[in-house]
């Protein structure tokens, strides 16, 4: 059976139907998902395993028979553990029905379908009874529920359900306990994701400075966690203002409670500065003695211990509602407020001479309501757009860029997303400045927000937002006035690859008509560019697992296989390498170039080649990014920052994702003893706006 599926192209910004296959969606979940990242976790296998055996003994030693609970069982691991560790039976849990089918294989393959059941079902489905999914309750509950953020994919109602209904009171849990920790730090590079910084233009008659409306400066922002590999930021980057405190820990083999509460713990700087982030992480311990520890913790907390590298879980980067500067020794308290799935923070300043009383006024204060948004641009401009809108030097590019185009007549259009182009146009002496909102989906807030930005910088009679797509322009917009400069950075949110943002060369071929003969677009043209890469981890997120803990998993292999043949090997995948390290093995080589002073042609642009592997190291991928050329010598890349060290090292642009192919390959290949070539066919489509690409090692 087909299925047609509707979506926004994000280059040629045409509205598309596909043809797709019924099982689309289980192919993308299975292609994409972390499985194999999970299975590579040495340290997490390990860990589970040892808790597993260590459980199962203590209820042997007390008489009873083992029977276990596992929910999310994924491939059977974990209750294979149990089943080999002594348990009597297991219960395996999963909702994900071609998981569940895999599960199934996996466990008959490995010898243990007469101890493990795999029940297709979420747990709160799950019977218990003599004609229930379950004969009895369990009285070992064995879990992996957890996400970067510890509660984020419904582990406490999933455990308050399964204390309620499916496990005998007192039972074994692994893990037994998980432990959230927090430090307060200071830091203007993760601040940058949150806040809009002023713009400092130096103009002919003066410098120009820039702010953002009251509101962005007072707005709590998004609730939602970020996310990222803190083991990449550099401690220059931060500055830690407190020592690590436990937040709050869950016990996970007594009932749970999910209902919106909140922890509060006291702090003391051990150094002034401005608190603005709060850094978290957490453990779990797999036995109630607390000896089979599992950590996330970053590397100045444990600086002796060998880090074991995961994708699933991270640590959390967290924003205060605003930055309190605080002074070595004084006395604060951190509140953490959570939902069901997600966590957030509060940081209140001790009254001088505060006693218990107040403090227990000071916790009736506490609002444990999720943040919203008031400002708007929290919606238009996630957290690395943040960054790029706050980098100094990228945007000094455009400024120097836009002096060298800009005339006092210049009649000048913006296409971008959420762009801050067009002030600048203003500021550097544009007569009239045209600005263009592209948004596909968030078009409302757009307008909204920059309707009080052009307020709060007295701008809304000097820049004009024109509601119109490209294609729906009309003189009257313009007021029968010729385009002569064409800007954009070019940004749009609904990029997900580098070659996305060509969407601008469709809306500026969409606007020819509109454009003076003589128009300077800028930038005047981009390309793509190329480079063979060994990555340091990254590449476990698609390799073959075969056996995990001696117990053979090649099913799911094969299953992870088989979706990405589907069609996801084929494709690139977007990455913020500043996070994944990996090293060049190949020089940056540039494959193909988009001139936007002309419309897009009709026939597709194509490159074939070969590339040099100059070092030693395993092949594992190509990564592709753009380079924009806004002028004469003035270039802006989304991808390498310069070129890569003696050894390899690279250093990429931290705002944007660059795209990583992986060849199908990379296990096969081995360290080169002498120097080869990967061949590489490169095509993109301009009717439909997609990049096909091939590579042969």
């Amino acid at each position: 059976m087909k299925i047609f599926c509707g979506r926004a192209n994000p280059t040629t910004g045409s509205m598309e139907w596909l043809e797709e296959g019924e099982d689309y969606d289980y192919h993308q979940e299975i292609a994409r998902s972390r499985y194999a990242d999970m299975l590579h976790d040495k340290d997490r296998n390990v860990k589970y395993y040892q808790g597993i055996r260590a459980a199962v003994s203590r209820v042997k030693e007390r008489g009873e028979k083992a029977i276990v609970l596992d929910i999310g069982t994924g491939t059977g691991l974990l209750s294979m553990m149990a089943a080999s560790a002594g348990a009597d039976f297991c219960y395996a849990i999963e909702v994900f029905k071609p998981m569940a089918n895999a599960a199934v294989k996996i466990v008959e393959k490995n010898g243990f379908s007469d101890k493990i059941k795999v029940i297709n079902k979420h747990s709160t489905e799950v019977t218990v009874g003599p004609d229930g999914d379950m004969q009895c309750r369990a009285n070992i509950l064995v879990t992996e529920l957890f996400d970067t953020e510890l509660i984020g994919e419904g582990a406490l109602p999933t455990y308050e359900h399964a204390h309620k209904y499916l496990v005998q009171e007192g039972c074994e849990a692994v893990p037994h306990r998980a432990t959230v920790y927090v430090q307060l730090v200071e830091s203007r590079r993760m601040w940058s994701w949150k806040k809009l910084f002023p713009v400092h233009v130096e103009a002919e008659d003066g410098e120009k400075i820039l702010f953002p409306p009251s509101e962005v400066e007072n707005c709590p922002g998004v609730p939602s966690v970020c996310d990222i590999q803190l083991n990449q930021m550099p401690s220059s980057d931060f500055s830690t203002l407190s020592d690590v405190v436990t937040m709050f820990s869950v016990d996970f083999s007594k009932p749970v409670q999910s209902a919106s509460t909140y922890y509060r713990v006291q702090l003391e700087p051990v150094k002034s500065g401005k608190a603005q982030i709060v850094l978290s992480w957490w453990d779990i311990d797999m036995d109630p003695s607390g000896m089979i520890n599992c950590t996330m913790a970053p590397y100045w907390v444990n600086p002796t211990s060998a880090l074991q590298w995961r994708d699933h879980w991270m640590q959390c980067v967290y924003f205060l509602p605003r930055e309190e500067p605080v002074l070595q020794g004084e006395k604060l308290y951190l509140t953490a407020c959570r939902d069901e799935y997600s966590v957030w923070y509060n940081l209140q300043k001790a009254r001088e001479g505060e006693n218990k009383a107040d403090e227990e006024e000071h916790k009736a204060d506490v609002c444990v309501e999720s943040p919203v948004c008031r400002c708007r641009a929290h919606l238009l401009w996630n957290r690395p757009r943040f960054g790029e809108l706050n980098d100094q030097n990228r945007t000094l590019q455009y400024i120097k860029s836009l002096r060298k185009v800009l005339k006092t007549d210049s009649v000048c259009l913006c296409i971008s997303d959420g762009s801050l182009l067009p002030v600048l146009a203003h500021y550097l002496g544009a007569k009239q400045v045209q600005y263009f909102v592209l948004f596909f989906r968030s078009f409302h807030f757009s307008l909204i927000f920059f309707s009080d930005f052009f307020k709060a910088n007295h701008l809304e009679d000097k820049i004009k937002i024109i509601e119109a797509r490209p294609e729906l322009l009309k003189p009257s917009h313009l007021e029968d006035k010729k385009i002569s400069v064409l800007v954009g950075e070019p940004f749009f949110t609904t990029s997900l690859l580098p070659w996305h943002n060509l969407y601008f060369w469709y809306a500026r071929t969409a606007v020819s008509t509109h454009l003076a003969s003589n128009v300077t677009v800028l930038p005047q043209s981009a390309s793509l560019h190329m480079m063979i890469v060994e990555f340091q981890d990254l590449w476990r997120i698609r390799s073959p697992c075969g056996t995990c803990e001696g117990f053979d998993v090649q099913t799911m292999d094969d299953m992870i296989k088989d979706s990405l043949n589907f069609r996801e090997s084929k494709e690139a995948e977007p990455h913020p390498l500043w996070e994944y390290p990996c090293k060049s093995l190949s020089d940056p080589q540039e494959v193909l170039t988009f001139d936007f002073t002309k419309a897009v042609p009709q026939h597709c642009l194509s490159t074939e080649g070969s590339v040099k592997l100059l070092r030693k190291g395993k092949s594992h991928g190509a990564v592709l990014w753009m380079e924009y050329h806004l002028a004469a010598d003035i270039s802006v890349s989304t991808g390498l920052m310069q070129l890569p060290n003696e050894k390899g090292n690279c250093e990429w642009n931290p705002h944007c994702k660059q795209a990583v192919y992986f060849f199908s390959s990379v296990i096969e290949s081995e360290i080169l003893s002498d120097p080869t070539a990967v061949t590489y066919a490169i095509n993109f489509d301009t009717k439909t706006g997609e990049i096909a690409m091939d590579f042969k090692l």
